[in-house]
């Protein structure tokens, strides 16, 4: 086995390194290829403008859609509060039939979330949808929550804690059926699993390039052109991205999405499989070595790469600290990772408190190799069965 001088990256969900492929792209544009994409007026200007649209275009055939119907932004964190909070200020403001109502799952990113209370003070309702034991949002409950005065439903594509798939294209239908718009945050979906924005029935979708071998800084918000989706921006300024996100455009960072998405339209069949193996070998390998485990969300619809798996009789962040040396994994969102409250994604699937903090997120990537899984289930089993093993004997010697 090859030996490792880091710990062995299995937190996939939480940021991937730059592929070097793209590194390779970016590169020229932070140096020679310098211009402001924005600055008409000379040749640097022109270049950088050209890369950039180029790099859009790559985005939008990722997802299927059209280059003009991609806004950059700094990544899916904006995308999200530039969907939820632009269409829910849009509707609000309208002098007649105001649409201030919302359908959303709890399970959402706390991005979402929060944006959607924030709109609690322009007077939108929200309905909070439960999630089956799986995880996965029942069509018919979003069609049931819908009323007259529903903007929009926010349903992500792929979970950032338990890694299921979402029946989108039922949801995006039922939507298009209402006359709703339908807003997904695929963060965690590009390059994992197929997206197309017209078959599916999107009207909105972020993206972040650092969650596929991307530069982190960097992401998009779809809009769909038609039917048009109308969007109150976030903030002014001088009116690029469409008027929708002022702001000069880092070209270097669309550069590196651009390619990061041509690598996906690409390579994603070939990805799937081996990442898919990697994740079964390391599934298998675990619940061969440890008793008591369990599998948060469902198997089926799940991307590849994601396990998020519960050690019975042992905690999450006793389990990363034992491991800080050995293997990198996390205990959900990284967003939320320096909480000590359990994961609510996982409370909202039904876990005790005590199952959800025995419970921890590991993800396969791109650059995983065979000798890095075989080694994680090794070090991750010892260190279960140390903490087992501490923890009885501490219940022992309180008995006596």
């Amino acid at each position: 086995m090859t030996q490792h001088t880091r710990p062995i990256y299995l937190d996939y969900q939480s940021t991937t390194p730059v592929d070097p492929r793209v590194m390779d792209r970016m590169l020229p544009f932070f140096t020679e290829a310098f211009g402001n994409p924005h600055s008409t007026s000379h040749a640097f200007g022109w270049e950088a403008r050209d890369a950039v649209e180029a790099a859009r275009a790559e985005v939008a055939e990722m997802i299927h859609a059209e280059p003009r119907e991609i806004i950059f932004t700094s990544g899916a964190t904006e995308s999200n509060n530039m969907a939820v909070k632009g269409v829910g200020r849009f509707f609000a403001e309208l002098p007649q039939k105001a649409k201030r109502h919302m359908v959303i799952p709890v399970t959402e990113h706390k991005c979402v979330l929060e944006s959607a209370k924030a709109l609690k003070e322009i007077g939108v309702e929200v309905t909070w949808l439960p999630v089956a034991a799986d995880g996965i949002v029942d069509p018919l409950a979003v069609k049931a929550a819908i009323r007259d005065d529903t903007a929009l439903v926010s349903v992500m594509l792929v979970n950032n804690e338990i890694g299921v798939i979402q029946p989108l294209a039922e949801i995006g239908a039922i939507c298009r059926e209402y006359g709703v718009y339908l807003h997904t945050d695929a963060a965690q979906a590009a390059g994992k699993t197929d997206i197309d924005v017209v078959a599916m029935n999107i009207d909105l979708l972020s993206l972040s390039a650092h969650k596929m071998y991307g530069p982190m800084g960097i992401g998009a918000l779809y809009v769909r052109r038609k039917p048009r989706v109308r969007l109150t921006p976030l903030f002014d300024g001088g009116g690029q991205e469409r008027t929708l996100r002022s702001g000069t455009v880092p070209a270097p960072l669309a550069v590196g999405f651009g390619a990061a998405a041509k690598l996906v339209s690409d390579e994603t069949t070939a990805d799937h499989t081996r990442i898919r193996d990697f994740r079964d070998r390391l599934l298998k390998g675990l619940q061969q070595r440890v008793s008591d485990t369990y599998v948060n969300g469902s198997i089926d619809q799940r991307i590849y790469g994601n396990i998020n798996i519960g050690f019975a009789g042992t905690d999450s962040e006793a389990l990363m600290d034992a491991l800080k040396d050995q293997v990198a994994i996390s205990s959900g969102s990284a967003c939320t990772s320096a909480s000590v409250e359990p994961s609510y994604v996982l409370r909202a699937i039904g876990l005790s408190d005590t199952e959800a903090h025995a419970s921890v997120r590991m993800c396969i990537g791109r650059m995983t190799t065979a000798d890095e899984v075989d080694i994680a289930i090794e070090a991750i089993s010892r260190a279960v069965a140390q903490i087992r093993e501490q923890s009885l004997s501490q219940s022992e010697r309180k008995l006596g």
